[in-house]
């Protein structure tokens, strides 16, 4: 930029001031720096894209299905029995195998809905909180077999 006159003045730009040289006005074309001696006046083709944001992990929306219906209970034996004899136990060993506190499910109210919906959420598995607490309020046990199974389908040990 050239400051002449009270006016910042651009050089391919002339305001009519009678102290601007006569330049040739440059190219408004997008050169990368590779590209500069190649292609002299290669035009922007291509819209500026919406650029990701790296906070979001994911959508809002999940992508697919549980992989196992929710009354698959007898899929998995050792858990059915483990869930229908103590329910809490089975809460509390399915908090540690998503990498909460074992104790947190006896801790926090309603714990076993929040383990339902982070699971649901980092498996990317579609529904919604209301949808998870209808489903634990009414089938709670075949919620804790289906969220076992589930985490075992994702290689979760």
């Amino acid at each position: 930029m050239e400051y002449r006159g009270g006016n910042q003045l651009y050089p391919e730009i002339n305001y009519g001031s009678t102290n601007v040289t006569s330049q040739q006005p440059q190219s408004y074309y997008h050169r990368s720096p590779s590209q500069q001696s190649n292609f002299p006046n290669q035009p922007i083709v291509q819209q500026p894209q919406m650029q990701n944001n790296s906070l979001m992990v994911t959508g809002f929306e999940g992508h697919r299905e549980w992989t196992t219906d929710l009354f698959d209970c007898c899929a998995e034996p050792n858990t059915f029995v483990l869930t229908c004899m103590c329910y809490p136990c089975s809460i509390c060993y399915l908090g540690s195998r998503i990498g909460e506190n074992m104790c947190m499910p006896l801790c926090v109210p309603a714990s076993d809905i929040t383990l339902r919906n982070k699971i649901r959420t980092v498996g990317g598995i579609k529904g919604s909180m209301c949808n998870d607490c209808a489903t634990v309020l009414f089938c709670g046990q075949c919620a804790a077999c289906q969220e076992h199974r589930e985490l075992t389908n994702m290689g979760v040990p």
